[in-house]
């Protein structure tokens, strides 16, 4: 099976997480010779830029939450605890499966930061999710943009659902069904 992985810090998850996973079943598919099958939501057990995020145990709970069909939720960063830099989570992936990466455009700046990003590319392909406000380059070889006439992209962010939250504002409607409840039950971004 062809597994489309969603890698990042999910701090919070939202949904626009669950918009580009549902998106990247859909519109991929037209684009792949084998269909995406299934996207894995994959949780950074650490964050190879070194910024602070919310503890692992209450980002994989929250990532949890998440009900979308033809998703999971894989823990091998955590359970292996990488440092994470995508290439060093390949080894781990189940060799019985086929695999493409999935980011954000609004990651294309700043690709050429992330650990052997050369040789990263010649392991794994790349399907560039467009984020609204950012724009669909620089494509590195072994990348391509997911478009569809009937493609919706967001400008939501975790670092927006944060800084509602510390604003005191609502977040219903922006993440998933009980993540704001997480939030609110163990005073997260306050």
């Amino acid at each position: 099976m062809k597994i489309g992985l969603f890698g990042g810090t999910f701090d919070p998850p939202h949904i626009g997480h669950i918009l580009i996973a549902q998106q990247v079943l859909d519109f991929a598919n037209t684009q792949q010779e084998e269909k995406i099958g299934e996207v894995w939501f994959v949780p950074n057990y650490l964050t190879s830029f070194q910024k602070p995020t919310t503890p692992v145990s209450d980002r994989l709970n929250m990532i949890k939450l998440i009900n979308c069909p033809k998703t999971n939720v894989c823990t091998l960063e955590i359970d292996h605890k990488l440092d994470g830099k995508t290439i060093h989570l390949l080894p781990y992936l189940p060799s019985e499966n086929e695999y493409v990466f999935v980011i954000g455009s609004d990651q294309l700046a700043t690709f050429h930061l992330w650990g052997d990003w050369k040789e990263l590319l010649k392991k794994i392909p790349f399907l560039v999710f467009p984020r609204y406000g950012y724009p669909n380059e620089p494509l590195y070889e072994n990348m391509n943009v997911i478009s569809d006439e009937s493609l919706i992209a967001t400008n939501i962010s975790s670092t927006k659902i944060r800084e509602r939250v510390k604003r005191g504002l609502s977040v219903e409607g922006f993440v998933p069904r009980g993540v704001g409840e997480y939030i609110k039950d163990h005073r997260l971004y306050i």
